[in-house]
Order: C-alpha cells, then structure tokens, then sequence
C-alpha cells in the first residue's frame, strides 16, 4: 500500500492508517477518535557541547502523545535516523502498547540525532549528561510526569547518566532514580530489564501456540519445538529472543540478518557463540560453520515457520512482502511491516504477531522498575525467606506422615522462595498471557476484524476511549 504521492508509506502514516482500520470497528465519536489519534507535543531541542576543542550542536526531540494517564513514558534512542515524524509514531505505538498491557502510563518518546559510535564514552556522557538538561527544563524528564528508558543506541549506561544527571538537578526529590528506567541494578534498576523485550517475545509466541487454533491459522501445529526460526538484527531484543526460543523451546533459529549479511545454517546456529563473534569482529562473517550471504536482506524471503523482524522500521515493505515465506511473522521491532506490506501479507494468508503486544516486556517490566524505585524496596525482600519457611515445613511434613523421603534437587527447587527475577518474569509472564486473551478475544468475536493487529489496535484504542471518556471527554 502506497499514499497518494505513489511511495510507500512512512513510519508515522503505517501507524495511523492501522489506527484508522480498528477504530472504524469502534462506535466513538469522530472527535475522541481524532483526540487519541494525534500526538499532543513534540518538543525539538538544539543544544551545543564543547567537545574536542569545539562547540557540536546536537538536535534531540521528545514527543507527549497521550496524556490520559499519566506519567507517560518511551525510549530515548541515539541514531542518525531520528527525525520528529519517527519519534511520534513510535510515541503513538507507546501509547497503544501501554493500554494494551495495562501499564498505567500515556506514550512518549524521544531521540538525539547522533551516532554513538561516533564518539567516546566520556563525550557520550557529556552530550547525555546536557541532553538531559535540556529535557528537565521542560518537565520532559520527571518520576511524575515522563519516564524515559533505553531504545536503540542506548542502555543501561545512559540511563545511569540520565539519572544521576536528574538527581544532581532535582537534589531534594526522594523519588529521582523513578525518573528513567532500564537503570543498571546498582542504579535502581531491577533484575530481567534488560532481557524484558526479547523474553517478551518469547512469551507471546508461547502464548500463540498455546492455542491449536491459532497455530493452524499459520498452517502450524505443536509448540515451538523443532520450528524454524530466521531473526533479522541480533541487538539486544533479537538476540535474547533468539536465545530464549532455541535454548529453552527448542525452536531451530536458521539464520540471522544483520548490517553487513547474514548468516545460515539449515541445522540451526548457536546464538551464544554468534553473538560473541558479532561482538569481536563488529559483524557476522566469517563465522565458523555456517554459509555466508553479503546480501542478507535476501533471507527476509527464505522459507520458515516464524521470522523475529528485531532490527528497524520498514524491513517488511511493499516490494518484498509479496516474497515472504514465513508462516508467521512476530514484530520484535517498532514497525517492522509497512501498512503496504501489511496488507500483501494478510492476503497471502501470513499471520502477524504485532508489535504493540510483540514487544511490549520491554515497557512491562520497565513499570516494575518504576514500582520499585517509589516503594524503594526490592521485589521479594519482603516474602522470600517466609515463602521458604512454609515450604520447608510442608515438606517436612509430607516425608513425616509419608515416610518418603523427597530428592535434593526436588527440594531446592520446590523451597527455593521467589527472586525479584522470579517474580518480574512471572508478572512478564501474566501480562503476555492477559494481553493475548485480550487481542484473541477481539480476534475470535469480530466477524470483520481478521488480523491480530486489528485486535490489538481495537483493544487499546477502546481502552483509551473509556480513559478519555471518564475525564469527560
């Protein structure tokens, strides 16, 4: 699907031609449908750094979607890329997803136009540092009002720069380290951050396959077990959702995409070693046991059961979706799937597992982390060790009355009380589940909405409805 002018359509245009497509389902008024759609501030910043004897000017943008909860919250991300129309999609696809798992936030976003690499890490924190500056003066940066977290071309690192940049500011506020999250955990982070997005993937695709039905919408049957696996950008989200899928479902992950080619093994790769060898040489060739392809954006149109798009917006357009094999397509990534390819893709009877639930364990457990630093209390401090003493004695009761003694290795599993990893992967776990219940609901009752993302989209937007609504718009 193009726009008028012939082009395939932007970023922003696929995000609110997908709006405009479930909100047609839903019986609100033109106006309140006109208010969630738009994105109620952008603001652009430009600010000068003296680095390396001379002053740089760098342009940063933060976009406030919605503000029918608040705070709202999105990532910072450090690309050449950013511009204002990229960082509002992604602040509209923020709100969504936050409605969608019910995390109590409206969507935001924001960027710096700039490529980390091209600087060193005590410059990157100065230009860090006084970007936000420039957010805090303008109420862009607040435990109360907009919490940022990491995206791409950012992490723990910056986030630990961004809040002690906001602390030295706001020196008497208690709750400063609630200002960003995806912290280190020495920073007031919390254990699974930064796993969150791509265990999230992992877990909607548990949650797919948990239905039969739904399997064989994509001409599937079983788990995923044994399932072929092509994932393009083995980042942070790729990566760990690449691992999680091969290493605990047993899914084969045939080949990975990334910027200088790819990689292929019929008998699957190993991730672990892969990603090490990314880390050494900057790329995937020449990796040892698997055929090298310099044109590796080919592979997006190799046969598979499930491709893992975890890289950038647009990977899937109009002039490829038409030679995608795969039987399932899971959004790891913002926007992976133009609104054109889309439309190709749901003709040609390939299911989409989208992004605004695919990837949202990122945000999920970015709210436990913000729930931790204003309860300043670790998860399962409390618990942990009375959960132990239950058990312990229930156990040894059972051997008591019994007269069986249970294994070692039962015993430490089944006493062990639960981690903050623990339960934020049990709290990521639930959210997944209810979130799919949700869209597949929707999904299952609607006679004329036949895609997932519709689902969602229809889920979220009625969830905001009745937000606005109860605000009396």
């Amino acid at each position: 699907m193009t726009n008028k002018t012939g082009r395939e359509t932007t970023f922003r245009e696929s995000v609110d031609m997908m709006f405009e497509r479930a909100a047609a389902h839903l019986d609100i008024s033109p106006g309140l449908k006109e208010k969630i759609r738009v994105c109620n501030s952008t603001y652009t910043v430009r600010f000068g750094v003296r680095l390396r004897g001379e002053i740089h000017t760098f342009v940063g943008y933060r976009a406030v979607h919605s503000e029918h909860l608040e705070p709202v919250k999105g990532g910072i991300r450090y690309a050449l890329s950013v511009n204002q129309d990229e960082v509002e999609a992604l602040a509209a696809l923020m709100t969504y997803k936050c409605a969608l798992v019910e995390a109590p936030f409206g969507g935001s976003k924001g960027g710096l136009c700039i490529n980390p690499a091209d600087w060193e890490p005590h410059e990157l924190e100065r230009i860090t540092r006084r970007f936000t500056y420039e957010l805090s003066k303008r109420d862009l940066i607040s435990p109360s009002q907009n919490v940022p977290a990491p995206d791409m071309g950012t992490g723990e690192r910056e986030m630990a720069w961004m809040a002690d940049e906001y602390k030295r500011l706001h020196s008497t506020e208690i709750d400063s380290f609630a200002c960003v999250t995806g912290k280190p955990l020495n920073k007031g982070g919390i254990a699974g951050r930064v796993e969150a997005t791509g265990r999230g993937v992992q877990y909607a695709l548990r949650c797919f396959f948990r239905y039969p039905e739904d399997a064989k919408k994509a001409g599937m049957t079983g788990d995923l077990d044994g399932k072929t696996v092509i994932v393009q950008g083995l980042g942070n989200v790729g990566y760990h959702a690449a691992k999680f899928v091969s290493e605990d479902d047993g899914a084969k992950v045939i080949a990975v995409i990334e910027r200088d080619g790819a990689v292929f093994d019929p008998n699957g790769l190993n991730i672990t070693t892969l990603k090490e060898h990314i880390t050494s040489t900057g790329g995937v060739k020449g990796f040892p046991g698997a055929e090298y392809i310099a044109d590796g954006m080919k592979l997006l149109e190799h046969e598979c059961d499930i491709m893992i798009p975890a890289a950038i917006e647009g990977s899937i357009h109009s002039g490829n979706a038409a030679n995608v094999k795969a039987k399932l397509i899971i959004e790891a990534a913002n926007g992976p799937v133009t609104a054109g390819a889309d439309a190709i893709l749901r003709r040609n009877g390939t299911i989409i597992i989208p992004d605004l639930y695919a990837n949202a364990g990122g945000v999920t457990v970015s709210y436990f982390e913000w729930v931790k630093n204003l309860s300043h209390i670790r998860f399962g401090r409390m618990q942990r060790r009375q959960e132990e003493a239950k058990a312990n004695l229930l156990v040894a009761e059972l051997e008591k009355q019994t007269g069986t003694t249970f294994s070692d290795a039962f015993k430490a599993q089944f006493i062990q009380g639960a981690s903050e990893l623990d339960l934020v992967r049990s709290g990521l776990d639930d959210t997944m589940r209810g979130a799919y219940e949700s869209i597949r609901e929707v999904w299952e009752s609607h006679a004329a909405i036949t895609d997932m993302r519709t689902a969602a989209y229809y889920v979220s937007i009625n969830s905001i409805a009745a937000s606005y609504s109860s605000l009396g718009l």
